[in-house]
């Protein structure tokens, strides 16, 4: 904003340089020229605000219309998967190379398992994990 002023105060300057040179003959002139362009400035900053305002109020129009988002896109899902099958090729060769068959089941073991934790924070329910009522956790009543 201070720029703006020190641009405003300079095309005032000019604005006064040019009136001592032009004459009063010329004030009129440009008084309204001067006026015209802090118009302009205050109509473009006017512009701005409300724009800025609407797009803040469309945004809180659009999350209140929808359910919250999952915070994973499909692409960071999609990635995550691609690079544990990548990192999977080394760790397989690693594990079947060094401890055989045991070995290369447990790198996989662990590449399935880092993905299931994965797909199971993004889809809570994935696994069918649900809370049971308290009469049917056990068979015991007294």
């Amino acid at each position: 904003m201070e720029a703006r002023d020190a641009d405003l105060r300079k095309e005032l300057d000019a604005t006064l340089q040019a009136r001592r040179e032009l004459g009063e003959e010329y004030e009129s002139a440009l008084v309204d020229s001067f006026l015209e362009k802090v118009e302009q400035r205050i109509d473009g900053t006017v512009e701005r605000r409300v724009r800025r305002q609407l797009a803040e109020q469309q945004l809180q129009v659009a999350r209140g219309s929808r359910e919250p988002k999952n915070d994973d896109s499909w692409g960071e899902r999609f990635g995550f998967g691609i690079v544990s099958l990548v990192l999977a090729v080394p760790l397989s060769a690693i594990g079947g190379g060094v401890a055989h068959l045991p070995g290369l089941l447990t790198a996989w073991v662990g590449v399935v398992g880092v993905n299931a934790v994965q797909a199971a924070r993004a889809n809570p329910g994935l696994f069918g994990h649900r809370r049971r009522s308290s009469s049917q956790d056990s068979g015991w009543e007294g």
